[in-house]
């Protein structure tokens, strides 16, 4: 399901995902490389329409695992050791998308985000949106997780 989609299933969930990505403006991209290790890169996206979309520099490295492996986590990048903002993560499955219009749309999100706009050839990903999660660590730890599968699960715990 796209961003669009997933937000209409899951309010609330992607309610805090959308606003720990747009404060943060980066997250933590991770990607299969061509031998099956693990690559974590830092990654800025855009909501565009009911489209989460990564930019890429022209065959960087995470670009072309996406091509060979569309499989990816994307987590919100914190900066409270102790976790208690929340942290987020998105398991999906990227795809290329090569539509003059998004890329032009894309163009103008990242314009009237940062006043600058890629020009030239980058990779365009749309992220389809498999399972998430979200989970905070304070005196009261509390998270909670979606999928299909299952729907949507919650926990709460003391950690005294």
């Amino acid at each position: 399901m796209n961003w669009g989609e997933f937000e209409r299933a899951n309010p609330e969930l992607a309610a805090l995902g959308r606003e720990r990505f747009e404060t943060r403006e980066l997250c933590m991209l991770g990607t299969l490389r061509r031998g099956g290790w693990p690559r974590i890169s830092p990654c800025e996206l855009d909501f565009v329409g009911d489209e989460l979309l990564l930019g890429m520099m022209w065959q960087s490295p995470k670009a072309r695992d996406l091509l060979r492996d569309g499989r990816c986590v994307l987590h919100s990048c914190t900066a409270d050791r102790n976790g208690t903002e929340g942290d987020f993560k998105l398991y999906g499955r990227a795809r290329q998308v090569n539509h003059p219009e998004t890329q032009e749309a894309y163009r103008a999100a990242v314009r009237a985000r940062i006043d600058w706009e890629p020009s030239g050839a980058f990779h365009l990903f749309a992220l389809a949106v498999e399972s998430a999660g979200f989970v905070v660590f304070s005196p009261r730890a509390y998270g909670m997780a979606w999928d299909p599968e299952n729907g949507m699960r919650r926990w709460e715990q003391r950690l005294e």
